[in-house]
């Protein structure tokens, strides 16, 4: 078994709902999931986004660059009962989400990873292991590039986003 990264975007209804009703919102989550499985859609036309096991190492070099969001875990506690996999769902506000969406456009892959000895993220036990060659670091690039096309679409359409790990 393994641990993803996954998000929704979510409108501010949506959110609301989600708060008030941590049920509805697996339960809607699961319903958005299961629909795009059979369509696939493109990260900036999709309501769903998986980072599958790349978010720690995201985490790892967005932390290193100082980011100023925490796109990987969320920043807002909405259903801190709730277990949706490996521990509570988060959320994202609309106006960190435009932040977060300017920050991965300004930031380039390239960047991130410029100056990383793939050794750091193994002391730092950054999930799942196995950094030992300079090119395992490109192994994040498709999955970020797709969240900063995910996160840029809900910044356009003023959406908020759940954020958990499954």
């Amino acid at each position: 078994m393994s641990m993803s990264g996954e998000y929704l975007r979510a409108t501010a209804a949506e959110l609301a709902r989600a708060t008030q009703d941590p049920d509805w919102a697996l339960d809607f989550v699961e319903e958005v999931q299961d629909a795009e499985e059979e369509t696939e859609p493109a990260p900036a036309e999709a309501r769903h986004f998986s980072t599958h096991k790349t978010w720690d190492m995201l985490r790892f070099l967005l932390a290193r660059a100082e980011f100023p969001v925490n796109v990987i875990h969320g920043e807002e506690p909405f259903a801190e009962d709730e277990d949706w996999g490996y521990g509570p769902p988060r959320c994202l506000r609309p106006e960190r989400i435009r932040l977060a969406a300017e920050a991965l456009r300004t930031t380039s892959y390239a960047k991130l990873i410029s100056g990383v000895d793939p050794a750091e993220l193994t002391r730092a036990e950054v999930y799942p292991l196995g950094w030992s060659e300079l090119s395992s670091l490109e192994w994040g690039r498709p999955w970020y590039d797709g969240l900063t096309q995910f996160f840029e679409a809900a910044a356009r359409a003023d959406d908020a986003m759940l954020v958990w790990l499954d």
